[in-house]
């Protein structure tokens, strides 16, 4: 390979290497503001929260550190199951929201002018 092709090789890695360290950064912070509902969602809930965490938070992992998208994964394994426990548990807030995969909008509340 010429040089021209490894320099291309070694940005395209470092972009991805990026992009999913960005990636597992959002997922981590949005998983990390479910921490005030740890009460209500039980055991369950606070083994998926501090799991997934320290399993992004600890250098043993099943890729290597750079590349973020085991972790990504079960930073968004754990946000689904703490959704699905919020939404069993609190099922009136979610009433008018539609169900997963429906292309039903949410009921609107009317503007005020």
């Amino acid at each position: 390979m010429s040089s021209e092709a490894w320099t291309a090789v070694i940005v395209l890695g470092a972009i991805v290497a990026v992009a999913s360290l960005i990636g597992a950064i959002v997922l981590a912070f949005r998983v990390w503001r479910t921490r005030k509902l740890l009460g209500e969602l039980g055991a369950g809930g606070r083994v998926a929260f501090y799991g997934a965490l320290l399993y992004t938070i600890l250098p043993v992992d099943l890729l290597p550190d750079p590349i973020y998208l085991d972790d990504m994964g079960l930073l968004a394994g754990a946000l689904l199951y703490l959704t699905h426990l919020v939404r069993k548990r609190r099922p009136e807030e979610f009433s008018t929201l539609p169900a997963p995969g429906s292309r039903r909008s949410p009921a609107r509340a009317p503007r005020g002018r």
